[in-house]
Formats: structure tokens, C-alpha cells, sequence
């Protein structure tokens, strides 16, 4: 569309003469007129089936003998999308303030009266394109504003995606490396992780955790828990691999993995700058989760609440799961007799809450351990995950 000639004006009116001498006018500006006689010839025409472009403008004539009069045309104009940015000038013969109040209410942009004056018109023509043109350029920028902003929230939520994919990706990796020199196996992982996350999302609706234990900090603490022993890699071979029970002095060395592995966690952290909030889980899990609720623990001897949340979920986890499994230094216990271990730990290894939490999620640690059983190595990352959402949506 242009603001000047070559503009499409359509000039409604059942009066011949006027609308003769309104299209002359506009025409020797260069304009493209177009006329209708009546306002169902006018509705059709930008309406209709056949319909041709859109004009730039209407010069509409309020009181039309020969059917629908010209506030009708407009009211239908404005309900109709495809016409309802159109400018409007209403041309009549009356003067009545009451006309003009009802034209604008109806959406028109100006009112002429009869009889018309050839400046008054190209100048209110010219007014009204250029604002036209205005509103015309304002929602196309609009336009592209939305979709530009649609697609970078697109590309950031790709982003996000990967980077919560690495994330995953990364604590794995780096707990599987630990267990790479340990004598537990990989599956081990899997089943604490879920334990873990059973637990959380069981006590959500504990009145002592409810306040802590968002949807997202659960999330954290699932994703989190595979680096509970991260800090082994540093440990010696001659005692992580030892197949017997550790002296004193090597027991010592063995305690030293939850300070390695914290140490690990924050170093990486201050080489890259910045505090991630998994990451911050991660180093409370890997540091307190051998802490026992009655201070007995390492490495700190934090007792009670002073004990992360993380690692009190992290301590029952962990505890219940080496039970079960078989180690070259022992066989493994049945869930019967791990279950008593874990019940008459409760306030003294473990916080008595989280024990009453492994006690109604008994059957959950059962299909847990069979699923992630140490036999089946096979199991992919969609049932994994497919796992997560079973135990969320039981607990």
C-alpha cells in the first residue's frame, strides 16, 4: 500500500452525483477509485465470496435509501476481521453532533459532511493513509516481534533441554567412573537414585519437609544422588578394592572419599565461575551422606537437621541398598532383614521420618531393586526414566 496515489478507495453512496464528483476528486490525486450504490453491493464487495483487494479506504454515506444504511455497513465491517482495519469516513448531509458520536463509537475515523470540499478531502485522505500506513507498519512489527521472541524462546528451550541432558549425562558419567574402581556395580546407581527419589517424593507431604522439598529441588537431589561416591576415585586400590574388612588406618582413608569427593564437586564449580544449584546438592550429598542423625558419623559428625536433607534421603538410600547387594566380602541380605536394620536405625543412623518413609515405601524398594537388579545390564535410559516417573507418580 502506498500513502499517496495508487491508494484504493471505495466511495459508498446511492446518490449518483455525489459520489461522481466525490471519485473525480479523488482520482485527479491519483487515487484508484472504486463505488458501490448500496450498502449490500459494498458488503459484498469486501465481504463477499468474490471479493477483490481490500481498499485503503471507505468513504461511506450514512443515510443509503436502497437497503442497509451506512452505520450498518460499518458496525459489520468492524465484527468482521478481515475488514475491521479499514479506515471509515462517513459523508452525509446532516450536521447532528449525535451522528458523529454514533459513526465514531461505531470505529469510524472522521466524518464529512455535504457538501464536500475537494481540499478537505484529499487532505483527510492524505491524514488517514499516512496513519494507515503507521498502524499498518506498528502490527506487522508487531508481528515479527512475536514470532522473533517465539523463536528465541524455541531456541532457548532447546538450550535448556541440552544442557539438562549434558547435566544427566555428566553426573553418570562421572559416577560411573567411580564405580569403574569400586566393587559395586553400575546398577547401583540406578537403584539408589530411585530410592532417593521415591523417598522425596513420598515426604512432600510431610509437614517437616513439604516446605523443602519443591518439585525442583527433588529433581535436583534425583539427578544429584549418582555422585554420592564420586569421591572413591581418589581412594587407593589397596583398600577400595580390598576384600575383607578395613583396619582402623585404612577405614580412615576409606572416610576421606566424602571430603574428595565435595572438594572434586567445588573445584570444578570455581574453574568454570559460577554456583549451579545441582551441583550444590551434589557436594551436600557427596560430603554428609555417611553422617548418621545421633552425630556418630563422618566426616563432620553433624547430627540431627544439621545433616543436609540430601544426605539424610541419601543415608537410607545408600545404607538399605549395600544390604541387599552381594559384595566379594559378604553375601547379601535379604530385604527382610535390611528393612529391620533401617527401622532400628531410626533415630539413631537415620533421621526417624525418613526410616517411617522406607517403612510405607517398603514395596517400592522391593520393585526397585528387582528392576534394577545387578543381573540386568541392559537397562536403557528411556526405562530408566520411564522407572522415575512410575515411582513419582506412586509416591
Amino acid at each position: 500500500m502506498e500513502t499517496e496515489s495508487g491508494a484504493r478507495i471505495l466511495i459508498v453512496d446511492d446518490d449518483p452525483v455525489v459520489a461522481g464528483m466525490l471519485g473525480v476528486t479523488l482520482a485527479a490525486s491519483g487515487f484508484q477509485v472504486v463505488e458501490a450504490n448500496s450498502g449490500d453491493e459494498a458488503l459484498a464487495m469486501l465481504a463477499g465470496p468474490n471479493c477483490g483487494p481490500l481498499p485503503d479506504i471507505v468513504f461511506l454515506d450514512v443515510e443509503m435509501w436502497n437497503g442497509i444504511d451506512g452505520f450498518e455497513v460499518c458496525r459489520q465491517l468492524k465484527a468482521n476481521p478481515a475488514t475491521r482495519h479499514i479506515p471509515v469516513i462517513f459523508i452525509t448531509a446532516k450536521s447532528d453532533p449525535a451522528y458523529e458520536q454514533l459513526g465514531f463509537a461505531l470505529g469510524a475515523v472522521d466524518y464529512i459532511t455535504k457538501p464536500i470540499s475537494p481540499p478537505v478531502v484529499n487532505a483527510r485522505v492524505r491524514t488517514h493513509l499516512a496513519l494507515k500506513a503507521a498502524a499498518d507498519f506498528l502490527q506487522d512489527r508487531n508481528v515479527y516481534l512475536e514470532q522473533e521472541v517465539e523463536r528465541r524462546t524455541e531456541e532457548a528451550r532447546h538450550r535448556t533441554e541440552e544442557l539438562r541432558i549434558s547435566q544427566e549425562v555428566t553426573m553418570v558419567a562421572l559416577a560411573s567412573l567411580a564405580e569403574t574402581r569400586d566393587n559395586e556395580t553400575g546398577n547401583h546407581i540406578l537403584r539408589t537414585q530411585h530410592y532417593v527419589l521415591a523417598l522425596a517424593t513420598h515426604l512432600r507431604d510431610h509437614a517437616r519437609f513439604s516446605a523443602a522439598l519443591s518439585e525442583e529441588v527433588v529433581d535436583r537431589v534425583f539427578k544429584a544422588a549418582p555422585l554420592h561416591d564420586i569421591g572413591k576415585v581418589g581412594i587407593p586400590d589397596r583398600i577400595l578394592l580390598k576384600p575383607g574388612r578395613l583396619d582402623a588406618d585404612e577405614f580412615e582413608i576409606m572416610k576421606t572419599h566424602t571430603t574428595l569427593g565435595r572438594d572434586a564437586i567445588e573445584n570444578a564449580q570455581r574453574r568454570v565461575g559460577v554456583s549451579v544449584p545441582l551441583l550444590e546438592v551434589a557436594k551436600e550429598i557427596a560430603l554428609s551422606h555417611q553422617e548418621k542423625w545421633d552425630g556418630s558419623g563422618y566426616p563432620e559428625g553433624l547430627a540431627g537437621e544439621a545433616i543436609p536433607l540430601s544426605a539424610r534421603l541419601m543415608a537410607v538410600a545408600d545404607v538399605y541398598d549395600a544390604l541387599i547387594s552381594r559384595r566379594v566380602y559378604k553375601a547379601p541380605m535379604s530385604h527382610e532383614q535390611a528393612a529391620a536394620i533401617i527401622v532400628a536405625g531410626a533415630g539413631q543412623h537415620f533421621d526417624p521420618d525418613i526410616s517411617d518413609a522406607f517403612v510405607a515405601l517398603e514395596q517400592q524398594f522391593r520393585t526397585i531393586s528387582t528392576r534394577f537388579d545387578d543381573q540386568d545390564e541392559h537397562i536403557t535410559e528411556l526405562e530408566a526414566r520411564a522407572q522415575r516417573a512410575a515411582i513419582g507418580e506412586a509416591g
